[in-house]
């Protein structure tokens, strides 16, 4: 596929149409040039910023006519590749269009802009005493459109599902310009093909979200957390069925094993509000919430007397939300201490929950056997395991070339356990050599084909999930 530079023309289009402060030409590119994903850098060669649908549409039809790649972007926190400008271009931002449009308390709705930041998003509802479930580890920076964009999920989904379990209604905006709404604001749809469900999770390939309407919750009143430490990782996956197994749901249940705690402390990302032990493995963390104080400590109880057939050591319970936060502190850094430490590759692999002993265990069997260090951490409650392999001091020619082989390895593995080779993160850039383990040539075809019908100039986040 062939692109065009922009031109000088280009950049006073853009400048005349959104105004001299919403486009970036010199300095300031390199911060969209980069996500967290390992060290890829891309830079683009202009970056704008829409503050309205008409904007968007005003800058895709442009940019489609003249043959520009355009590469939407959020806060940049992904970790596929995906809001890289692989083929320059135009970086569009959606940072200014991060407004909470409507909150419709009768309707448990809620109409916002793509740019709205999910911390931010899930503080305000809390206010009406309502309840946005999603929550990525790094809700304090990403964006709603980017969540919307990967089919973010999250520590609660075990319990409440993913972003998809949510969004009832989306405005978007073809590559030609073409702006409509995928689907209508009500809780049941059965009229045609399911659009809104089809944007969820096609990585800004498809087209751009201008606006989202979705599904709110009423907010619980309770929560309780217990830290439970484990001597091996294969009663700690083994506890994770039998807890569900008991009738009680958590809200949300993570596994840490303890290399990974081990980073966040010596990498200084927060204090650690518990002692590790020598003799620990690894840490599940498990939430329970509701509206009943009473009920909660019933099932903790239940939880505890479950937990105590296992070789686990002192259960840590927080009650008071300063501890919970404290804790929950240590799993959400753990992505950040390990970029800190060194390079990484991330993936972000999922299977039966029943299977993730095997999984957690091949991973580091396949590790000695390629000679990597791993740090594995997820959401074990539905199967999610998070794999930072550490390039550390590996040679150049290794970690592009041998690394991939291992990393084919695991997938496999995946998808021979009845899992696949992504639950949250997305193929974007760096997945999509691998996308032949979980699909056929059938498959794969009807998804390009899919790409082809939205966007057959190619110019919407193009390099993404396929060459």
């Amino acid at each position: 596929m062939y692109y065009n530079s922009i031109r000088e023309q280009d950049v006073l289009f853009f400048k005349n149409r959104l105004g001299i402060s919403n486009v970036l030409v010199e300095d300031g590119l390199d911060e969209y040039a980069s996500d967290h994903t390992e060290d890829i850098v891309a830079t683009p060669e202009i970056v704008v910023f829409p503050k309205t649908t008409k904007h968007v549409s005003l800058i895709l039809s442009y940019c489609n006519e003249n043959k520009i790649p355009v590469t939407p972007s959020a806060s940049l926190t992904g970790l596929s590749g995906g809001g890289i400008p692989i083929y320059g271009g135009v970086s569009m931002s959606m940072k200014k269009m991060n407004s909470i449009l409507n909150v419709d308390v009768k309707n448990f709705q809620a109409t916002i802009q793509p740019g709205v930041i999910n911390e931010e998003f899930q503080n305000f509802l809390q206010s009406k005493n309502l309840f946005y479930p999603p929550d990525p580890a790094s809700k304090g920076t990403c964006t709603l459109g980017g969540n919307f964009a990967l089919n973010a999920g999250g520590p609660k989904a075990v319990k409440y599902g993913v972003t998809s379990n949510y969004v009832l209604n989306m405005e978007i905006v073809l590559p030609n310009g073409t702006v409509f709404w995928t689907g209508a604001n009500t809780l049941k749809n059965a009229t045609g093909y399911n659009l809104t469900q089809l944007i969820i999770g096609s990585e800004g390939t498809l087209a751009v979200i201008t606006k989202a309407v979705v599904k709110l919750l009423p907010l619980p009143s309770e929560k309780l957390l217990m830290l439970v430490p484990f001597d091996n990782n294969v009663d700690a996956c083994d506890a994770v069925n039998s807890v569900m197994l008991s009738g009680c749901v958590p809200s949300s249940l993570e596994f840490m094993e303890r290399d990974a705690v081990l980073f966040v402390q010596e990498q200084n990302y927060c204090v650690i509000p518990f002692k590790i032990s020598k003799t620990t493995s690894s840490y599940l963390l498990i939430e329970i919430d509701g509206n009943s104080k009473k009920l909660l400590l019933e099932q903790s109880e239940k939880i505890y007397s479950i937990l105590q057939k296992y070789k686990c050591g002192e259960i840590l319970f927080a009650e008071d939300s300063l501890d919970q936060k404290k804790v929950w502190k240590v799993r959400q850094s753990i992505g950040l201490a390990v970029k800190s430490y060194s390079v990484y590759k991330e993936e972000d692999t999922v299977v039966p929950r029943s299977e993730l002993v095997t999984l957690l265990s091949s991973v580091k069997e396949i590790g000695k056997k390629y000679g990597f260090r791993s740090i594995c951490y997820g959401h074990a409650g539905d199967g999610n395991l998070h794999i930072n392999i550490l390039k550390e001091n590996l040679e150049e020619s290794v970690w592009t070339d041998i690394i991939t082989d291992a990393i084919r390895e695991i997938f496999e593995l995946c998808v021979q356990l009845g899992g696949t080779i992504s639950g949250e993160h997305g193929i974007g850039l760096v997945q999509k050599k691998y996308l032949d383990i979980p699909f056929t040539k059938e498959q794969l075809e009807l998804q390009k084909n899919i790409k082809t019908l939205f966007d057959p100039n190619m110019i919407l986040n193009p390099g993404k999930i396929f060459n």
